[in-house]
């Protein structure tokens, strides 16, 4: 990924699915039919994920909303169409609605296979999907230290993106389950404060040492420098269904690490938020969501996700307005503020006719 003139550094995002029967609504493990399938008309961009009953799509790196958002139509159409000829459907949520309780179809990948054999029954029910968003930043050095100052952020968005409120067929009572099965992993979450790339490499590799870590060439905490390509990717959202939300928070990211890339070149190496409070914010957000008080990692103190919110936007606002992003995120906080998070969203599906109507609803806002 490269910059692009006025509009900032490029952004490319990747999405998680999984593929459920339109009959019975739970997951079918068919993702190698539905990649091979898609692939005649997207070729890579789609791939497996950690169980056979998700699948992946990835877009180009884009300048523009315009070009983010027609990348995104383009991959979930095919990844769709390639779903529906398996007689499937394409499902943008954080977890299972409907699943099946037998451990889940682990995809065929050495990796996928060594993380079973280290992790075990933890992942009977890894079967979790995200939105995972790269912003163009070769500079590893500078990267870890934008790590630092996003950090903070982090909760906030977990509660703004929230769409994962069902668990094979229950109600978690949070509204990002799927924050909270990547919780109970020591190489997931938050990643540590790093004083630089070679502090945060040390880190990663002494856990791998203890096990706790697959490979630390490839962490997977939720702000990481990428193992492969020249960005910044930040992994903590739920899967949004609605393509409009998922341009949206991809903006505000990128505008959050333009903003954070400043201060790193001005010397600022990024607050020193304490883990453990980190790790409580996340799991506040997790459990209520956007509609909810949450922890403000900065201060530890609690405040609405949208007054959070309006913090973040002011901090960012210069980085959007010259990328021309400011009324796309607005817009965003105000279907926020008016129709609630995706976990809002799918209890009132719920109310109005159960889980099949929950999933029905996802099914037709992803291929929408």
């Amino acid at each position: 990924m490269t910059s692009f003139g006025g509009q900032g550094p490029t952004v490319g995002v990747e999405e998680e699915y999984l593929l459920v029967d339109p009959l019975t609504r739970a997951v079918e493990a068919a993702g190698p039919r539905v990649v091979a399938r898609a692939r005649a008309a997207v070729g890579e961009s789609v791939s497996g994920e950690f169980t056979r009953y998700q699948v992946e799509g990835r877009t180009e790196p884009c300048a523009r909303s315009s070009d983010l958002r027609h990348a995104l139509t383009g991959m979930r159409a095919a990844l769709c169409a390639a779903a529906e000829k398996e007689g499937l459907r394409l499902c943008a949520a954080g977890t299972p609605v409907v699943g099946r309780s037998d451990p889940a179809e682990v995809g065929d990948h050495w990796r996928y296979r060594a993380g079973v054999d280290q992790y075990r029954a933890m992942l009977d029910d890894f079967a979790v999907c995200a939105v995972h968003v790269h912003v163009h930043l070769p500079d590893r050095e500078a990267s870890v230290l934008v790590g630092n100052h996003l950090r903070p952020w982090l909760p906030l968005l977990v509660a703004m993106s929230s769409n994962s409120p069902f668990h094979q067929g229950h109600d978690t009572g949070y509204a990002s389950w799927r924050s909270v099965i990547r919780g109970r992993f020591p190489c997931l979450g938050p990643p540590p404060y790093a004083e630089s790339l070679d502090d945060h490499e040390r880190l990663a590799t002494a856990m791998e040492e203890t096990e706790a870590m697959l490979d630390a060439a490839t962490p997977f905490w939720d702000i990481r420098p990428n193992p492969r390509l020249p960005t910044l990717e930040v992994r903590a959202m739920d899967v949004l269904p609605d393509i409009e939300d998922t341009v949206a928070l991809t903006l505000l990211i990128r505008a959050l690490v333009v903003t954070a890339a400043a201060r790193v070149a001005q010397g600022d190496p990024g607050p020193r938020v304490c883990g453990e409070v980190l790790r409580a914010a996340y799991w506040r957000a997790a459990r209520d969501g956007w509609a909810g008080g949450g922890v403000d990692a900065l201060s530890g103190g609690i405040l609405p996700s949208a007054v959070q919110a309006e913090r973040l936007v002011g901090f960012v606002r210069p980085a959007l307005d010259e990328q021309g992003d400011l009324d796309t995120v607005t817009a965003f906080l105000r279907r926020l503020a008016t129709r609630g998070s995706g976990a809002e969203r799918q209890r009132a599906a719920r109310e109005r006719g159960g889980l099949n109507a929950v999933v029905d609803d996802l099914v037709a806002a992803t291929a929408r």
